[in-house]
């Protein structure tokens, strides 16, 4: 189901208050759970000017979003690093990182926020490719106006069939918000080999997200995954810190997380059947595994779906 296709119903206040009571939203400002499927776009000046421009620092949980700044700029800060940026540029937020942004007063562009059931599908069949969206990327559009000028073009499709769109307007907003995915997981690879030390360390990235994908149940420790892939654990910590910013255990559990989500939106089940189901002995651990991780219970998890359907 798609946002335009939705029952809206909107709250006053904030969200809940996560496990460092930082406040976790749907959409900023609102508590409210979301559908899965769930698409939303809307211009930065609509929600930002209420607050004075400025973004207060939140989560989103189960949600993915791209910001893109076509006018103006803004000082954005990620997981408590900040940094400054000025249009053209793309923000690449996934679900859980913690973000704040202070846009400059007339600042134009968009925020695309997509359920995240929609990212694993996307990137089913490209382990590397589901990586690169699986962590918060700055992408500055300045050097590479002609890929700018096509997201925005995009993006300004996805906000009038959002806006007016008719008959099965949430199979064309599925289409349209695929599209922007791609062309921001394109600069995201473009950006991501710039960093990374050449073709070795690249290679060696795939295939250890191939390995997790092949071995996610099975909760191997970092060393056997070094060890099955030939490297040392420091090369192998080294190669995720170039490429995603994260340790080898932040990544396996970025896609365990990941999968658990998925399994609660659209397996049938008992939590407890699903935990076996993805390789925990203990539901209990799971319970606690999914809390730590998410700020919510998977019980709670699928309250919010049931209620905003």
């Amino acid at each position: 189901m798609c946002a335009a296709a939705l029952n809206r119903r909107r709250r006053g206040g904030g969200g809940k208050a996560g496990p460092t009571s930082t406040p976790v939203f749907s959409l900023y400002g609102e508590a409210d759970a979301v559908a899965p499927e769930f698409i939303h776009i809307e211009d930065i000046r609509s929600r930002s000017e209420r607050y004075r421009w400025e973004i207060a620092e939140h989560r989103h949980h189960g949600l993915f979003q791209i910001l893109l700044l076509v006018e103006g700029g803004a000082r954005v800060r990620v997981d408590h690093r900040a940094q400054d940026v000025a249009a053209p540029f793309a923000i690449a937020m996934p679900s859980g990182a913690v973000h704040a942004f202070n846009f400059t007063p007339d600042t134009h562009g968009y925020v695309l926020t997509i359920e995240d059931s929609m990212i694993s599908r996307h990137g089913a069949g490209d382990a590397h490719a589901a990586a690169l969206l699986m962590q918060p990327t700055l992408i500055d559009l300045a050097a590479a106006p002609d890929r700018a000028a096509r997201l925005i073009a995009l993006f300004e499709q996805i906000a009038l069939e959002f806006r007016d769109g008719g008959r099965a307007t949430g199979a064309v907003l599925q289409w349209l918000a695929s599209a922007a995915l791609v062309l921001v997981l394109r600069q995201n690879e473009h950006v991501v080999r710039e960093k990374m030390r050449g073709a070795r360390e690249t290679a060696d990235f795939h295939r250890f997200r191939a390995l997790i994908e092949a071995q996610l149940t099975e909760h191997w420790p970092v060393p056997r995954y070094a060890a099955e892939l030939g490297l040392s654990e420091s090369r192998l910590a080294r190669v995720c810190r170039i490429a995603a910013g994260k340790s080898p255990l932040e990544v396996v559990q970025d896609r365990l997380t990941l999968e658990a989500r998925r399994r609660l939106i659209h397996v049938a089940g008992s939590v407890a059947t699903l935990a076996y189901e993805l390789g925990f002995e203990d539901p209990a651990y799971f319970w606690r595994f999914f809390r730590r991780r998410t700020g919510m219970t998977p019980s709670e998890f699928r309250r919010r779906l049931d209620e905003a359907q």
